[in-house]
C-alpha cells in the first residue's frame, strides 16, 4: 500500500477503483495542523485531471500497468479505433478525451503503445485487464503533403516555414523542406527533427 507521502510525481495508483497518474505532488506541514499532501493527478481511463489533498489516514493501492502494442486504424468524429497487430479481428476504440493532444500526431497504420490496467490481480498477457490509454512513438515520419515553395537564396538565410503533413498537421519546418519530402517530428514537442529522405 502506498502512504500520503509515497503517492508523488510520475506515480501510478488506484483510488475508487481507477488509475490515476500524478502530475504533480507538493507535501504541506502547518503548524498546529496534520500534515498533507496536493497533488494534481489525471485519471488514466477518462482523461479528465483533478486536484486531491491527502491525509495521514489515507492509503492507496499501486496501480498495476501492463504494456501492449496496438496499430492505429482509423477515426470516425470523437472514435478513435486502434487493432491489436497480433489479431486484427480485437478493435479497441478510445475517444479524443481519452487520448488528449496526442490526437493531432496520429496517422494510420502507427503502432502505439497502450497501458492496460488489472484493478483486481491479473496481468496483459493473461487478458484480465482493462486498456486505458495509449503512448506514441517519441518520433514518427510524416510525408509533406503541402510547402509554399523556396526560392533562390531562401536556404542560405536560414529562417522557416510552415507545411502541411499528410494527416493535417501543420508544423514549421526549414526552408530547403519541399512537398513530397519525409520529416522526422517529435511527439513530445511537436517540433521538426530532421528530413528522412527525399522523395
Amino acid at each position: 500500500m502506498l502512504s500520503y507521502t509515497d503517492v508523488t510525481k510520475g506515480v501510478i495508483f488506484v483510488m475508487d477503483g481507477e488509475p490515476y497518474l500524478v502530475l504533480d505532488y507538493e507535501f504541506l506541514r502547518m503548524q498546529q495542523r496534520r500534515p498533507t499532501s496536493k497533488v494534481k493527478v489525471k485519471n488514466l481511463i477518462t482523461g479528465k485531471f483533478g486536484e486531491h489533498t491527502f491525509q495521514q489516514s489515507d492509503a492507496f493501492e499501486e496501480a498495476k500497468i501492463d504494456k501492449k502494442s496496438l496499430n492505429y486504424l482509423y477515426n470516425h468524429r470523437d472514435e478513435y479505433w486502434f487493432a491489436d497487430p497480433k489479431d486484427p479481428k480485437i478493435r479497441i476504440k478510445f475517444t479524443a478525451e481519452q487520448i488528449g493532444d496526442k490526437i493531432k500526431f496520429l496517422k494510420p497504420n502507427i503502432q502505439v503503445t497502450a497501458y492496460v490496467f488489472s484493478a483486481k490481480g491479473g496481468s496483459a498477457s493473461s487478458g484480465k485487464g482493462e486498456i486505458i490509454n495509449i503512448e506514441l512513438p517519441i518520433k514518427i515520419d510524416y510525408k509533406v503533403k503541402e510547402a509554399p515553395p523556396s526560392f533562390k537564396g531562401d536556404t542560405a538565410t536560414g529562417g522557416s516555414k510552415v507545411v502541411v503533413l499528410e494527416n493535417g498537421l501543420e508544423i514549421n519546418v526549414p526552408m530547403f523542406i519541399n512537398q513530397d519530402d519525409i520529416i522526422r517530428v517529435n511527439t513530445d514537442t511537436g517540433q521538426y527533427v530532421e528530413r528522412a529522405k527525399k522523395k
